[in-house]
């Protein structure tokens, strides 16, 4: 393979996970929209869905495998192509998140909403924001962007904090609410955990301009 076409390929694997980045924060979006009408149906195609972003992965671990077999990359097109095979599994596991929470949806089709939703939707707001912008510093290569964002996984943590207070103020005086307060509890732990995959992804960046690995939001 000549430099040329490595290079070309290269930024393909990129823009690809990219693509698959926007396919994950949509499936995010849909499941707490769905939660929003508990509509079962929605929830039910956001499930099925999620075969198309599982199969993504396996393509682009696989072009991974290949663009390091072709030619041997110099350390910072190494380290790229790293950051890029992590990066797919952070991904992969966003979208298993929207899974969950769509199966929660199914779970609480046919029953009221228990209190108005706020900061489950503002926990999710939030986590496409740190999506975009994990992505923008993914392809601008830029540090200082990934270290802000992932600052914004505090925000995502209290207002999780504040879900599992609420929440558990409507158990204990009513333990009928507890089926309902559960599913919206791991809602809201799937926004948690989505936000800490994201983090990943920050850390890859700074892994890939600097060679040096170290954690965010410690």
């Amino acid at each position: 393979m000549t430099r040329d076409l490595f290079l070309r390929e290269l930024d393909g694997l990129q823009a690809d996970v990219v693509r698959m980045a926007t396919m994950a924060g949509e499936a995010i979006h849909a499941s707490v929209e769905a939660l929003r009408a508990l509509d079962a149906d929605w929830a039910e195609r956001i499930v099925r869905d999620d075969d198309r972003i599982d199969a993504l992965h396996l393509e682009l671990e696989d072009r991974c495998m290949r663009l390091l077999a072709r030619q041997q990359p110099m350390a910072s097109d190494l380290r790229t192509i790293a950051a890029a095979f992590a990066i797919t599994i952070d991904l992969e596991r966003l979208a298993d998140h929207a899974e969950g929470i769509s199966k929660s949806v199914k779970r609480l089709a046919g029953q009221t909403h228990l209190k108005p939703l706020i900061d489950i939707p503002r926990m999710e707001e939030l986590v496409q924001q740190m999506l975009r912008e994990a992505m923008d510093a993914f392809m601008r290569r830029d540090t200082a962007l990934a270290e802000a964002m992932a600052k914004r996984d505090d925000e995502v943590d209290a207002l999780r904090s504040q879900v599992f207070r609420e929440l558990l103020t409507y158990m204990l005086s009513d333990p009928r609410t507890i089926p309902r307060a559960l599913e919206l509890l791991l809602v809201a732990q799937s926004l948690e955990r989505a936000a800490d995959h994201i983090t990943n992804i920050g850390e890859r960046v700074i892994y890939m301009v600097t060679g040096e690995m170290r954690e965010l939001n410690v």
